[in-house]
């Protein structure tokens, strides 16, 4: 019998329930679907997952564990597997939905992703996922949630507006509106001061925030968001790599003479690094000459200022990674140097 190289098991991870497909490849560097089934989203699932799983793999050979990152869902899993000291790999979606298009699949099911996430899991080398730092995960949580509450104070600054210039404006819903502003403005600088206690508590990750926040228009809140919402950089192998994690990797779709779409990005990454990115770019392109040439001349080819914002933010998260690798500060017209020293 041919031997076994490879064997992997991918998981399709919804909300309730997790759709897990076994594959292998032998020696030949044949490929093999051969068992499926599906279990809870719960710690109990979890537990009969994988009891299942060695069940019906080789125990002579690693099993990799891989699903996709579907939002918050397929944490819990994650944690689970890597406590376990399990080999587990998380892929982004966008990687998947590429691959899919490679195979002859016409229906989409969960059983259908499952098994093209284990296609593409026993074809491809995969990093082994590493739990994020404690560190980290506090900062994702206190970030997003001042992002939240950064919403909801906006509507209810609209509804107070429009509610204010009415011709007879009701009294009792003003002071409820503006109580409840009170509440979140209160709430913001809780969570300020919380991210700031974090930070201190790691020497490193605070000497890192201060390179980041010499970035004219990056402050804490900024660096704090890329750095939680990256896990440090950890993964992160490359600034092309981290724009695609962003959904800044650009999309194009050009066949011949007759099909030929626009350029745009795929928004198939993390939105909350393409959100921070946003403000600080345009603080970048009135602060810095560099970028201020940049993005007019970007403005300039393709006559939309947006495209051309969308293009600084990109360049600024780069830029982010690179002061990350090299623990420098910012210097004064980084585009303006790096261009001349690429030519």
């Amino acid at each position: 019998m041919r031997a076994i190289l490879k064997q992997v098991a991918g998981i399709d991870v919804a909300q309730n329930e997790l759709v897990v497909c076994l594959a292998r490849m032998r020696e030949d560097l044949s490929t093999e679907l051969f068992a499926c089934k599906t279990f809870s989203n719960t710690p109990s699932g979890f537990s009969a997952l994988v009891g299942w799983a060695v069940k019906h793999m080789d125990a002579t050979v690693s099993l990799r564990y891989v699903m996709e990152a579907t939002g918050v869902y397929h944490e819990a899993m994650a944690w689970y597997l890597a406590e376990q000291g399990l080999e587990v790999s998380i892929v982004l979606p966008s990687k998947i939905s590429h691959y899919v298009r490679t195979l002859e699949t016409k229906t989409i099911t969960d059983k259908t992703a499952a098994q093209a996430i284990a296609r593409f899991a026993v074809e491809r080398t995969l990093q082994q996922w590493q739990p994020p730092k404690d560190l980290f995960e506090r900062l994702r949580g206190l970030t997003r949630e001042r992002g939240q509450i950064v919403e909801q104070t906006t509507m209810i600054k609209n509804q107070l507006h429009a509610e204010e210039k009415q011709a007879r404006p009701l009294k009792t819903s003003v002071q409820r509106m503006k109580k409840r502003l009170m509440l979140l403005e209160r709430q913001q600088k809780e969570i300020l001061s919380e991210i700031k206690e974090l930070l201190h508590l790691d020497q490193e990750v605070q000497e890192l925030v201060e390179v980041m926040c010499s970035i004219p228009g990056v402050g804490l809140l900024t660096a704090a968001t890329v750095l939680a919402e990256t896990n440090g950089f950890d993964l992160i192998k490359s600034r092309r790599q981290l724009a695609s994690y962003a959904g800044f990797d650009v999309q194009e779709k050009q066949s011949g003479t007759s099909v030929k779409g626009k350029a745009r990005i795929s928004k198939k990454g993390n939105r909350y690094l393409r959100k921070a990115m946003y403000l600080p770019a345009l603080s970048l392109i009135r602060h810095d000459e560099g970028f201020k040439a940049f993005f007019n001349r970007l403005a300039e080819k393709h006559g939309i200022k947006m495209k051309a914002v969308v293009a600084v933010q990109r360049k600024l998260l780069e830029l982010i990674y690179t002061l990350h690798k090299t623990k420098q500060p910012y210097c004064a017209n980084y585009l303006q140097k790096s261009t001349a020293q690429a030519a």
